[in-house]
């Protein structure tokens, strides 16, 4: 394994005072050839890959002194794995906790390559998701529509770096392809892994730190992005992980319940916090973003249900609904289009 340490040690007091944002919102980082983990509080590490393996998502490591606390277990086993080969970059203690954010594919179906005896720990709705009992999360809309792809995908990749003369770009492509190549084969080993300890609001965990105690609290404050978003929240370190509840920009909405998901962004609201790390991006320190989600979700609900009541078809609306009223708070919008995939799921709760 390769290892690479990256501090944030300034070497003049003239560049610290030109970039104090900078500083502040840099924590010590650690490299292994698969993953990057920055440590947000001590024992605190939002994890991110660094590219060599298709990770797809945000992992939380809490380290205290006797054991090792996850959120979330990345796209697939293989993902997984290489996660947990990585982990003795930060710390030798032993993983006892697994915690899933939500049941979606990106973040939990890792969870099968974690060492045999852990706890999972999950909403009692993403248990039903995961174990079968709300139906085959494999043959499921939202997991066919991310993965159904990739087998294109790859094939285009291998013809673009077979056609390239530049070296540069060539071993760029050809890198590119190999990581698609591996995620695809490994999207066939995935077995939905649930959680056997469920929540249903709250749940708190107490993990042994230097200085005493870490508080771990775990929160369902309604349905949002899913049916069994959790949160995890350290109010000693004023840290909150939101998971795809929150993100720095607009989320996938496909299982959504975008009615009732600014409430339950109220309940985050209500937890003392200075920092949220999302299941997707950067460390991030402004509560901004939370507002301007909420009124996107709010205008997104009324236009699209004027849509459906003047029986527009979801594919039409999908193409016909204008948010560019908040392309100021959201890069994404650059015209009028929403994933279809969002309208189609707010008609199906219209219709209900």
């Amino acid at each position: 394994m390769i290892i690479r340490k990256i501090t944030t040690a300034l070497s003049t007091l003239s560049f610290l005072l030109l970039l104090p944002a900078l500083v502040l919102a840099q924590g010590r980082v650690v490299e292994s050839d698969s993953h990057r983990f920055e440590e947000v509080a001590e024992g605190v590490w939002l994890v991110s890959g660094t590219g060599s393996v298709f990770t797809m998502s945000n992992v939380m490591v809490l380290v205290g002194e006797f054991d090792t606390l996850v959120v979330d277990s990345h796209v697939t086993p293989a993902a997984a794995r290489a996660l947990l080969d990585s982990l003795p970059v930060i710390t030798d203690k032993p993983v006892r906790y697994l915690v899933n954010s939500h049941y979606h594919f990106d973040h939990a179906h890792g969870a099968q390559a974690f060492p045999e005896g852990i706890e999972i720990i999950g909403h009692e709705f993403t248990r039903k998701k995961l174990n079968g009992e709300l139906g085959n999360v494999l043959e499921e809309n939202t997991f066919k529509s991310f993965s159904d792809p990739v087998p294109s995908a790859v094939a285009n990749l291998e013809r673009q770096a077979a056609a390239e003369t530049d070296p540069a770009r060539k071993a760029r492509l050809e890198e590119r392809h190999r990581v698609q190549r591996d995620y695809m084969n490994a999207i066939g080993e995935v077995e939905p892994t649930p959680p056997n300890i469920t929540l249903e609001t709250k749940m708190t965990l107490f993990q042994v730190v230097a200085d005493g105690s870490r508080e771990i609290q775990l929160h369902h404050f309604g349905r949002a992005h899913t049916g069994g978003d959790v949160l995890i929240y350290l109010p000693q370190d004023k840290i909150v992980f939101t998971g795809d509840m929150m993100l720095p920009g607009l989320a996938y909405m496909g299982d959504g319940h975008v009615d009732e998901w600014p409430a339950t962004l109220d309940g985050l609201l209500t937890l003392d916090f200075d920092t949220w790390l999302p299941g997707h991006g950067p460390v991030m320190r402004s509560k901004e973003t939370i507002g301007y989600f909420q009124a996107y979700l709010r205008d997104l609900w009324v236009k699209t249900s004027q849509m459906h009541s003047s029986g527009v078809n979801f594919e039409d609306a999908a193409q016909q609904i204008d948010m560019s009223n908040h392309s100021q708070n959201f890069a994404q919008i650059r015209g009028a289009g929403v994933d279809p995939r969002a309208i189609r799921r707010i008609y199906q709760l219209l219709d209900e």
